[in-house]
């Protein structure tokens, strides 16, 4: 059996762009680098020749990695789905931090979708598994590196 791997419109999309990108325009310019070393002659003391054929093999991997990723996706549109009050993936959740009284918005995404950054959360951070399913004005304990910490869940948008 195949495990789907969540993703959002938006990450889907992600991928595509950067599969367009490997096969359209770095694997090109990989084989033009390649053949242009094998004119310098002796392949086994050509550094340029070895290092092409490094980041081919690089290149040609993550193909079949985004390749093997876009097949087995399950792609959530949020948007499309009935905001029933609980957390899902694909949702925004606002959450207040009870000990420091602080806010923080989180969106719950795919793997290689999060960035912290961003507030971008992964659906298998201890974060999003402890917000998945509950509802709004929940309060709900995340077990963090630096100890346990109490949240509240504020607001809930499917957006």
């Amino acid at each position: 059996m195949i495990n789907l791997i969540p993703m959002t419109v938006r990450g889907a999309e992600k991928l595509r762009q950067e599969l367009q990108k490997l096969k359209n325009i770095k694997r090109p310019r990989i084989i033009n680098a390649i053949a242009e070393a094998r004119e310098h002659g002796d392949l086994k003391e050509n550094s340029e020749y070895h290092s092409a054929r490094e980041e081919q093999s690089f290149c040609e991997g993550r193909i079949k990695e985004i390749e093997s990723k876009l097949s087995n996706s399950q792609i959530i549109d949020v948007t499309k789905l009935s905001n029933n009050g609980r957390v899902v993936f694909g949702s925004t959740v606002t959450v207040l931090n009870v000990k420091k009284n602080e806010k923080f918005t989180y969106q719950i995404v795919g793997d290689d979708e999060s960035d912290f950054k961003k507030n971008l959360i992964s659906i298998n951070s201890p974060m999003s598994r402890g917000l998945i399913g509950k509802k709004t004005n929940t309060t709900v304990v995340i077990c963090t590196p630096g100890g346990n910490v109490e949240y509240k869940i504020l607001k809930i948008d499917y957006i």
